[in-house]
């Protein structure tokens, strides 16, 4: 009974730890959220939120706005750490942030590294075109260090993890996150195909992740995401 007694009071204790973390967070940020979504011209929470980031540019963007309209960039977030270089991510210990269509599918409010929340890696594209052992456990988060993971300073991971966190209640889903190696433009292609790390391989991984990034450019909206059950290829449709 007394080691009962006692696991049923660490584990009190660590979960009013980390809704302690959560409460400090939403004291110290919520004003600021607030503000930027009202700047944006975003009603807060928003009905939808995605959020994309941009590995050569160190970039993280948060854009949001009424279900099935056009979305209005509300921040962007310098990364402070992220390892490795452009390229997918193909096998664990590698020390590279996945690219492609991701979503943030869990919250660690007791991270080592502040606050963190998970990027769904591995992913269907990633299962079929990648090498076992895959690895995962790849995080947002804060602390400014980085073996995979994108690193934002411990205020703005404060914020986002609030902007997530509400938003995923409201759409009653997961939030998309989108990762590129740069911005796809056709100077941004050109200046990959010339990149030390190009390969014919990532290069067409490149190209396949390149109308994705242009139709939400061009709509505003995230595109639907499939993949290819042989291949991996990735297919985009416009968002709803």
């Amino acid at each position: 009974m007394t080691r009962l007694l006692f696991v049923v009071g660490l584990l009190a204790a660590l979960t009013a730890g980390a809704r302690d973390r959560v409460e400090e967070a939403r004291r110290a940020k919520a004003r600021a959220v607030a503000e930027a979504f009202a700047a944006a011209g975003v009603s807060w929470p928003p009905d939808e939120l995605y959020v994309r980031a941009f590995k050569q540019e160190r970039e993280l963007e948060v854009w949001a706005g009424a279900r099935g309209k056009p979305l209005r960039r509300v921040k962007t977030f310098p990364f402070c750490a992220a390892s490795g270089d452009v390229g997918p991510k193909r096998r664990e210990g590698d020390a590279q942030v996945p690219e492609g269509f991701y979503t943030l599918d869990q919250f660690n409010p007791r991270s080592q590294f502040h606050l963190s929340m998970r990027v769904s890696y591995p992913n269907d594209a990633d299962r079929v075109r990648g090498e076992r052992p895959l690895g995962g456990n790849i995080y947002i988060h804060g602390n400014c260090a980085s073996i995979g993971c994108i690193a934002i300073e411990d205020g703005p991971i404060e914020e986002l993890y609030l902007m997530v966190l509400e938003a995923r209640a409201r759409m009653k889903r997961d939030v998309p996150i989108h990762i590129f190696p740069r911005r796809l433009d056709a100077a941004g292609l050109a200046a990959l195909e010339k990149h030390p790390r190009a390969t014919p391989a990532r290069v067409a991984f490149w190209r396949d992740l390149e109308p994705g990034w242009r139709l939400f450019e061009e709509t505003r909206r995230p595109p639907r995401v499939t993949v290819d059950a042989r291949t991996g290829a990735y297919s985009v449709r416009p968002g709803r």
